[in-house]
């Protein structure tokens, strides 16, 4: 019997993982799912010599193939789920704010005491993520960049500002909600008022705008809509969330 392909899935957390991991092992069970933890936010990193943001990308997978003895054609797929953070949002909508230490996100603003900073990696961010959502492979394996808007914790729970322990006890209570039910996980990722479903390229002009890379939206329910994945619910609905 052949060895089955590796979906090899990228997340920023630890709760990322719990959250979403047991679900989507079951939704691509014809394949071997490894859910790699990056523990922080590769699109904000500053990047030296010749290193750009797909080749640190490549280096990721790399390392995991070459610990593992696995080549890459021994991989499906590439996808890498990451917050958009506010990063697309302008400059006069980050606020400087001397009592907040910690930063502070809403769906109209970025409160921060340190406004150059968050700008900065704002602009590094947003830069980063324009580039990898254009990529259709990374070291020749197919690759999609699908975005969590403002983060994860928004789009799955409603919350924004989340404590690390609220972050853990969601996820958790996230994960055994869906996973013995990746038909219901599909429906409430692709068919809720947040799901941007009209397309992957659009979807991306869509996060773009305005203060949306705020706001709650997400187009991971294309992940599942592009692939013949038998969910028992899965739906081919193509309607956008408005704006």
């Amino acid at each position: 019997m052949a060895r089955k392909k590796i979906v090899f899935i990228i997340v920023e957390g630890p709760s990322d993982e719990v959250a979403l991991g047991a679900v989507l092992s079951k939704l691509f069970d014809s394949s071997s799912v490894y859910v790699h933890i990056m523990f922080g936010d590769i699109t904000t990193r500053s990047l030296t010599g010749n290193k750009t943001i797909v080749s640190s990308i490549g280096d990721v997978v790399k390392t995991y193939a070459n610990s593992k003895h696995f080549k890459k054609s021994d991989f499906q797929e590439i996808i890498h789920i990451a917050d958009t953070d506010g990063a697309f949002i302008p400059n006069d909508s980050v606020v400087e704010d001397e009592q907040k230490e910690e930063v502070f996100y809403s769906e109209k603003e970025i409160r921060t005491k340190y406004k150059t900073r968050i700008e900065k990696r704002n602009e590094t961010k947003s830069r980063h993520m324009q580039v990898l959502c254009s990529r259709k492979k990374v070291w020749d394996i197919p690759y999609r960049l699908f975005y969590m808007s403002c983060n994860l914790d928004h789009v799955l729970y409603g919350k924004l500002n989340s404590t690390d322990e609220e972050k853990e006890n969601d996820s958790y209570d996230f994960a055994m909600k869906y996973r013995l039910s990746p038909g219901d996980f599909v429906k409430f990722i692709s068919e809720s008022d947040f799901s941007v479903m009209t397309g992957y390229k659009d979807s991306w002009e869509y996060i773009q705008q305005e203060l949306r890379s705020l706001e709650r939206h997400t187009n991971l329910g294309l992940c599942f809509s592009d692939d013949a994945i038998n969910t028992g619910n899965r739906r081919h609905d193509k309607r956008r969330k408005g704006g």
